[in-house]
């Protein structure tokens, strides 16, 4: 009897979690499953033909939003070429209507709802053993030749009793995101998100997480994504998690959060102050300021605090913030929206993540969306469409502004270039739907372009919509493209003036300069060293533009030095100080 476990994952980099967890779950039959991950990316032939070489008597398939329609698409030709062979599914996607998806779809054998450790050991059990009938497993809904039957909910699980899913294979994740979980459940009720269907909250106990923890930590993997919902809603458990990964810390591995910033009090706050740069990453999710939308998605958040807090941490400049927002929210409207996002873009987080309403099965904003007015796509992701408040017209504009905000600001290509055209206009969103008035119009949007290209389009644009007087504005694109990476080819547009050669030339040859500015290159050459690093005149003083919170910049040569040894670990820029020829 082999059964096979099989994930369709978003993106080659992620790993799929309930796989690894239902097979370490079902330990004393994992002779008899086998797992499959494949992406969105694979043909459908491909993912066909590879589970049918498997030549599996039962398949499990993990559904989720981004895989659904490919996984629906697949069991019609999977019918077909193993017909005798028993199809269950289980995931989010499937268990909130599970009667009316084997209506849909007869060749579906059952649907395995809820959390699925236990369900699928007892249905792999039913399978090899054949001591246990399907109608006493809880937690399924099933056909049983023309009838289908639901067995009820099952017993929420002991967080302890869930065995490490990532034994003996984590070697096998070089290069993957690998997912991880501490709690189950979620102690808020936000009305568009699952995780409010979950009241059991509950965690795994500290030292079991500890000790699985540390298996990570050995094996210096490169990130670690907890899906603990609210992972600080406990700050107990959240801060002596943190505490032992700040301890144990390898120097590599970094830790990712989804937390509520306005739960943190002092002591957590003078705790974070202290970690390496780079070894916690939050996500926070704001997703509106505004309180009556706040109020009707039933979503408890101080805003007040929270700005506090991300300031706080920001401050400290050693973890990466990602804020959140949702645009077609109840109650939000256009002019809402703006403000919402001005409010969050001031806060300055590494990340402004400007994410769009998905009206999830089995959410209260599902139940309630004909009462809210809003309208949805019938596909996956069912994204919002239009509401009472937001017009498609609207939404279409600000898909736009989500496109400049993910190419220019998330992108952290643009460090300079934003900080001056934010003062061009009068809020940050005018900036970036200005941004994506422009694409559109001249049909940019529809075109994939390299990082260079970019830069051009953001200088035509410059050049076309706000001053023809480009000099200022061609330096700062300049000292953003060399804070990345020393350019092998410099753009036309930023041809190499020949004034300061000879200076720049003495500067290498000196060793008192590379023992003040350059000490980690001891060894090296002064030719060498010139092509590691690199030196940039500019007729303008832009490290202290940058620095400072003044948005004027001073006239004034300035000599760049730009160190790609030495980076930050939030935005991997290269590090950068002025310095005299």
């Amino acid at each position: 009897m082999k059964v096979l476990l099989t994930a369709i994952n978003a993106k080659y980099i992620h790993t799929n979690l309930a796989l690894y967890s239902l097979k370490a779950y079902s330990k004393e039959y994992e002779a008899n499953i086998h797992l499959k991950e494949f992406t969105i990316n694979n043909k459908t032939d491909h993912i066909l033909r590879e589970i049918y070489k498997e030549q599996p008597d039962v398949i499990a398939l993990s559904c989720y939003i981004w895989n659904v329609e490919v996984i629906r698409a697949l069991l019609i030709e999977l019918n077909k070429i193993m017909p005798k062979v028993d199809i269950w599914l289980g995931g989010p996607e499937v268990s909130f209507d599970a009667k009316v998806q084997l209506e849909q779809y007869s060749h579906i054998k059952g649907i395995m709802c809820g959390e699925g450790e236990g369900i699928f050991k007892d249905v792999v059990r039913h399978y090899i053993k054949k001591d246990i009938p399907l109608k006493d497993i809880k937690g399924l809904v099933y056909r049983d030749n023309h009838t289908i039957i639901a067995t009820g909910n099952r017993v929420a699980m002991n967080m302890n009793d869930i065995p490490f899913p990532y034994d003996n294979i984590i070697d096998q994740f070089e290069n993957k995101i690998i997912y991880y979980e501490s709690a189950r459940g979620c102690p808020f009720s936000c009305q568009y998100c699952l995780s409010s269907a979950e009241k059991n909250l509950r965690f795994k106990d500290i030292a079991k997480v500890k000790e699985e923890l540390k298996k990570f930590i050995l094996a210096k993997v490169k990130q670690v994504k907890f899906v603990d919902r609210t992972f600080n809603c406990k700050k107990e458990h959240a801060l002596k998690i943190w505490q032992f990964l700040n301890e144990n810390d390898n120097g590599i591995t970094n830790f990712h959060f989804e937390i509520s910033a306005d739960l943190m009090d002092e002591e957590t706050l003078e705790f974070l102050k202290t970690i390496r740069p780079g070894l916690f990453q939050f996500e926070i999710g704001v997703q509106s300021t505004n309180e009556d939308t706040l109020q009707v998605i039933q979503r408890k958040t101080n805003f007040d605090a929270l700005k506090k807090v991300v300031k706080r941490v920001n401050d400290f400049q050693n973890i990466h913030q990602h804020l959140d927002l949702i645009a077609g929210l109840p109650k939000e409207d256009y002019t809402t929206f703006q403000k919402s996002f001005n409010e969050v873009y001031a806060l300055e987080p590494e990340q402004l993540q400007l994410g769009f309403l998905k009206v999830l099965k089995g959410t209260g904003i599902d139940a309630r969306k004909d009462e809210l007015g809003i309208v949805h796509r019938d596909q996956t992701p069912y994204e919002v469409l239009y509401t009472k408040e937001l017009m498609y017209d609207d939404l279409l504009r600000l898909k736009n502004i989500e496109e400049m905000v993910e190419m220019y600001y998330n992108s952290s290509q643009f460090l300079a270039t934003l900080k001056y055209l934010e003062t061009k206009f009068e809020t940050p969103f005018q900036l970036y739907e200005s941004l994506g008035t422009y694409y559109e119009k001249n049909q940019l949007d529809l075109l994939q372009h390299s990082r260079i290209t970019k830069y051009k389009i953001l200088l035509d644009y410059y050049t076309e919509t706000i001053d023809k007087d480009a000099e200022l504005f061609t330096y700062l694109m300049i000292f953003d493209l060399y804070v990345q990476e020393n350019l092998k080819n410099r753009p036309k547009w930023a041809q190499e003036k020949e004034d300061y050669k000879e200076r720049i030339k003495a500067f290498y040859k000196s060793d008192d300069n590379i023992d003040k500015h350059l000490s980690s290159y001891k060894g090296y050459n002064s030719k060498q060293i010139m092509r590691m690093t690199h030196i940039e005149n500019f007729p303008f003083d832009i490290v202290e533009f940058i620095n400072s919170k003044d948005y004027t910049i001073k006239r004034e040569t300035t000599f760049v030095l730009f160190d790609y040894n030495k980076r930050d670990p939030l935005t991997h820029h290269g590090y950068y100080q002025k310095v005299m020829l």
